[in-house]
């Protein structure tokens, strides 16, 4: 389905489906990092309340979390591309 990280191939290699309508925008990158930064927010604040560790220990979860995060952005682009063809999206239009 992917052709390099993000970019899409034209069609699906398994059956043949045309990826070219595909169009996620900034959806995955969005889920991502709302996600993730939730994930690291919570981490950090329940660090934060059971350890009280040193600064380098944020250094360490900060770095985690921002490559869980690119990790994360590759999977949704599927997932949403998925969703697009399961429910026929296309462009909104006005009916007069």
């Amino acid at each position: 389905m992917f052709d390099g990280f993000l970019a899409l191939r034209p069609n699906c290699p398994a059956c043949g489906l045309d990826l070219t309508r595909a169009d996620t925008g900034d959806g995955p990158a969005f889920f991502a990092s709302f996600l993730g930064s939730l994930l690291l927010l919570a981490a950090g604040t329940w660090m934060q309340v059971a350890y009280e560790p040193p600064i380098w220990a944020y250094v360490v979860l900060f770095v985690v979390g921002a490559l869980a995060i690119v990790a994360l952005i590759r999977p949704l682009k599927g997932l949403l591309t998925a969703l697009q063809f399961a429910n026929k999206a296309e462009q909104g239009r006005l009916e007069p």
